[in-house]
C-alpha cells in the first residue's frame, strides 16, 4: 500500500480513470476567464454558479460526469449538486490533474 493508497488518492485516481474509460463528460466549473487561460481540451466550461440553471443539459448528456476546477474545492461542490440530481459525478480535482490522468489512458 503506498503513500497514495493511505491518503486515499489512488483510489480516487482510479475511480476518475474508470469514469475516463466509460467515456465521462468533463466539466470544468472555473469562471470562463479560468478556462480561457488554460483548460482540459474537449471539457466543458459551466461555471460553478450556473450548474444549478444549466442541469437539464447536464443531464441530456446521459453520461457520467468528472468536474473539476482550479484546486478541488469548487468541484467537489458542482459534484455534489450533479449527485443530488441523481446525476453520476465525480470531483477530479483540479483540472491539471485531471489532465494528466487523462493521458496516462
Amino acid at each position: 500500500m503506498g503513500l497514495l493508497d493511505f491518503l486515499g488518492l489512488g483510489k480516487k485516481n482510479e475511480q476518475i480513470q474508470g469514469f475516463i474509460n466509460r467515456n465521462a463528460v468533463i466539466i470544468d466549473v472555473r469562471s470562463p476567464s479560468e478556462y480561457i487561460s488554460g483548460h482540459l481540451k474537449g471539457s466543458q466550461n459551466i461555471p460553478l454558479e450556473t450548474v444549478k440553471h444549466k442541469m437539464e443539459k447536464i443531464k441530456k448528456l446521459n453520461k457520467p460526469i468528472i468536474t473539476c476546477c482550479a484546486s478541488g474545492m469548487r468541484s467537489a461542490s458542482a459534484a455534489s449538486i450533479l449527485k443530488q440530481e441523481g446525476i453520476e459525478a465525480i470531483n477530479g480535482g483540479s483540472w491539471n490533474k485531471v489532465h494528466s490522468l487523462v493521458q496516462t489512458i
